[in-house]
């Protein structure tokens, strides 16, 4: 994913190697196990989708494990992309921590941040809002898909109940016809 060459006489932080390594392997990790839900799935959806028999839908592997396909699309689209950001902000220090001071500035400025650190921190202070509007979005992007889908369930069964209502007078309306004679049965 990532290719790092890192400055050997560079005495890197170890915690912050520990996490770029920890957040590279998860997000290979992560989008490896959506890419095989996803490889494994689709081609039976498009299969099924190609079958005209209600049954065949209903007994598809992917009606029955659509809890494994949310998932695997949370990891992929939600988790993913946060573990994409943060691995962004963990290259910059990475890649610019080791940036010493040179010349002059590097005797007169005590205490004061490199050039590579002012670097990083300026991608972190950049990458932390889009990860917050990102987690704001994908939280009210799916708020509005289950408010969809129940909506949409409720919509079904008060048509459900309506049919059933129906039936109910068809049924009972029956009762008070006239027979084949002209009397009532």
């Amino acid at each position: 994913m990532v290719e790092v060459q890192l400055d050997a006489e560079h005495d890197y932080p170890p915690g912050l190697l520990i996490a770029f390594s920890a957040c590279t392997t998860v997000l290979v990790a992560v989008h490896l196990f959506a890419l095989m839900i996803s490889t494994c799935i689709l081609p039976n959806i498009e299969a099924v989708s190609n079958v005209h028999n209600l049954n065949s839908v209903k007994e598809s592997p992917h009606e029955r494990m659509h809890r494994h396909i949310e998932l695997a699309w949370a990891f992929s689209t939600v988790i993913g992309t946060l573990l994409f950001l943060a691995e962004v902000v963990l290259l910059c220090w990475v890649k610019f921590h080791p940036l010493k001071k040179t010349g002059a500035n590097a005797q007169a400025s005590n205490g004061t941040i490199t050039a590579g650190e002012a670097a990083a921190i300026t991608s972190t202070t950049i990458m932390v809002p889009f990860g917050v509007v990102f987690i704001i979005f994908a939280v009210h992007f799916y708020r509005s898909l289950v408010t969809h889908k129940t909506d949409r369930q409720f919509q079904e069964l008060n048509e459900l109940a309506e049919f059933a209502r129906l039936q109910d007078q068809l049924d009972h309306r029956g009762d008070t016809l006239p027979s084949p004679g002209g009397h009532f049965a």
